[in-house]
C-alpha cells in the first residue's frame, strides 16, 4: 500500500510539473506575439511659401524637395503640410503661429523676408525646430539656409560670355536682396572672365513677384540686344517665357532646372537640391538640435548643382563647357572664390 500511495505521489508531481511548464511556455510565446511594436515617430513639417507651389523658380524647387524627402524617408514617417501665396509678412506669421500651436516639428519658411517674423515666433515655442532663407542670422531653435548663388551664377556667366553671339547678356532681377543680388553678382563676374568684351544689363523688377513685369523686362533686354537672358526669384518664369517666344534668345535658369518646361530654350541651369537640406535638418533635430546653425549650399557638398539641357548641347561650344567645367571644379576645391557683392 504504501508503495502504491509513493508511485501515486510522484505521477501527480510530473503531471503538475508537465502543466506548469506548459503554461509558462504559452504565456511567454502569447507575450511576445501581441507585445506592441514601437513605431518610428512621425516628422512632421509645416512649407510656408511666398508664391505658389507651382511657380518653376524658389517655391517649387523647395517643395519637390520636401516630396523627395518623402520618397526616400517614406510617407509614414514625413508629414509635409503647405500654405502658398503668403507675401506678406502678417499672414505668413499667422500661418506660422498656427503650426506651431498645433504641433509641428519642423515649420520651413521659405524666403528671406520671413526673418523678422520668426525671431519674434521661436521664442513662443521653443522646442519647434524653425528654418527660413536666404538668410545667416539663426537662433537656438531657428536655422537658416543660405545658397551661395554667386557660385553658379559666376558659371551661368561664364557659359553666358563664352555663347552669345550678340555679345549682350542680360539679367532680370527681382528685388536687391537676398541670394538674388547674390546670382546678380555672380554672373556679372563670369561674364567679364569668360569674355571681357561681353556686356552685361541688369535691371530689376521690384518684386519677386512680378512675373509680368519679368517678361516684359525681358523684352526689353532682348530690344537692347541681349541674346542670352537669366534672372532668379519666382518672377523668373514670366521672363522665361518671354525669351522662349524669340527665336534664337536663350535662357539659363536659377533655383531649379526648367528645361523641362521650355526645352528649346533654357540651356543650363544651377539647381539646388533642398532634400539634402531638409534632411540634415531633420538628422540634426534627432540629435537634439533644434536650430542655431548657418546651413550653406554648395557645389563641394551637392546642394548646389550644374544641369546642361542635353537637347541644347550643340548650342554650347565645347570649350565654353570645358572652361566652366574646370571653373566648378575651382570653386569646390577652393581654389576660386567668387566675391559676395559689397554691401
Amino acid at each position: 500500500m504504501k508503495k502504491v500511495l509513493t508511485l501515486m505521489l510522484a505521477v501527480f508531481t510530473l503531471l503538475a510539473f508537465t502543466a506548469g511548464c506548459g503554461t509558462n511556455t504559452t504565456d511567454a510565446s502569447k507575450t511576445a506575439e501581441t507585445a506592441p511594436q514601437a513605431k518610428a515617430e512621425k516628422v512632421r513639417i509645416a512649407l510656408v511659401l511666398p508664391a505658389t507651389v507651382d511657380d518653376l523658380a524658389w517655391c517649387q524647387s523647395m517643395v519637390e524637395g520636401l516630396k523627395a524627402v518623402q520618397k526616400t524617408m517614406g510617407e509614414d514617417k514625413v508629414e509635409v503640410v503647405t500654405s502658398e501665396k503668403l507675401g506678406s509678412a502678417v499672414d505668413a506669421g499667422a500661418a506660422i503661429r498656427q503650426y506651431a500651436t498645433q504641433g509641428y516639428d519642423i515649420i520651413i519658411a521659405h524666403g528671406s523676408q520671413y526673418q523678422s517674423v520668426l525671431m519674434d515666433i521661436a521664442k513662443d515655442f521653443p522646442k519647434t525646430t524653425f528654418a527660413y532663407g536666404s538668410g545667416f542670422e539663426t537662433a537656438p531653435n531657428i536655422f537658416a539656409y543660405d545658397p551661395q548663388a554667386q557660385d553658379g551664377g559666376y558659371l551661368l556667366g561664364m557659359l553666358a560670355a563664352m555663347t552669345t553671339k550678340s555679345g549682350i547678356v542680360g539679367i532680370v532681377g527681382p528685388v536687391e536682396s537676398g541670394d538674388a543680388v547674390k546670382f546678380n553678382s555672380g554672373v556679372q563676374q563670369g561674364v567679364a572672365k569668360g569674355k571681357a568684351d561681353v556686356k552685361t544689363r541688369i535691371a530689376y523688377t521690384g518684386s519677386f513677384n512680378d512675373i509680368v513685369g519679368a517678361g516684359n523686362l525681358a523684352k526689353t533686354q532682348m530690344s537692347a540686344g541681349a541674346d542670352i537672358l537669366t534672372g532668379s526669384s519666382q518672377q523668373a518664369v514670366g521672363a522665361m517665357r518671354a525669351v522662349a517666344e524669340n527665336k534664337g534668345k536663350y535662357w539659363l535658369s536659377t533655383d531649379m532646372d526648367q528645361s523641362s518646361v521650355a526645352p528649346d530654350t533654357v540651356l543650363a541651369a544651377q539647381a539646388y537640391n533642398w532634400e539634402k537640406v531638409v534632411t540634415k535638418i531633420i538628422d540634426l533635430r534627432k540629435q537634439g538640435i533644434l536650430g542655431g546653425q548657418h546651413l550653406t549650399l554648395t557645389f563641394a557638398d551637392g546642394t548646389i548643382e550644374l544641369k546642361y539641357n542635353e537637347k541644347l548641347a550643340d548650342k554650347i561650344p565645347a570649350e565654353a563647357k570645358a572652361a566652366v567645367e574646370q571653373a566648378k571644379q575651382d570653386i569646390i576645391s577652393g581654389k576660386l572664390k567668387v566675391e559676395l557683392p559689397k554691401k
